[in-house]
C-alpha cells in the first residue's frame, strides 16, 4: 500500500513539476501539461501514459493498475489503486508519466 501522501510526496520530487486544483482531484504538472491526478479520498493516481506505455504497465485483468474506464482510458490515462499498489510500481509510473510529459512540446 501506498498512501495519498506518499504518493503526492514522490510526484512533488520530481524537477519542475507543481500542484494545482483539478475537479475534485489534486493534479501534478510539468510545463503546465498534467501528468497526474490524485484522488486522495478513494486512494487512486491517474497516469497520462501513452497506450504504448499503458499496455506495458497494466497486465490484463489487474485491479491494481489499469485502464481509466472511460474515454480517456482509451487514450492512454491509467489507475493505479495505492491501496494496492507498491511504492515501485508508483514510483515507475509517475516517474514515466511525468518523462512523457516532457517530451510532450
Amino acid at each position: 500500500m501506498v498512501s495519498p501522501e506518499e504518493a503526492k510526496a514522490i510526484a512533488l520530487s520530481f524537477d519542475g513539476t507543481d500542484e494545482k486544483p483539478h475537479f475534485h482531484r489534486t493534479a501534478f504538472t510539468v510545463n503546465k501539461k498534467i501528468f497526474a491526478t490524485l484522488l486522495a479520498g478513494d486512494s487512486t493516481l491517474n497516469l497520462m501514459f501513452d497506450l504504448q506505455t499503458q499496455f506495458i504497465f497494466c497486465p490484463p485483468e489487474s485491479d491494481v493498475i489499469y485502464p481509466v474506464p472511460n474515454k480517456w482510458g482509451l487514450k492512454g490515462a491509467t489507475t493505479i489503486n495505492l491501496k494496492k499498489a507498491n511504492k515501485k510500481l508508483v514510483m515507475s509510473g509517475l516517474k514515466e508519466a511525468y518523462n512523457l510529459r516532457l517530451m510532450k512540446k
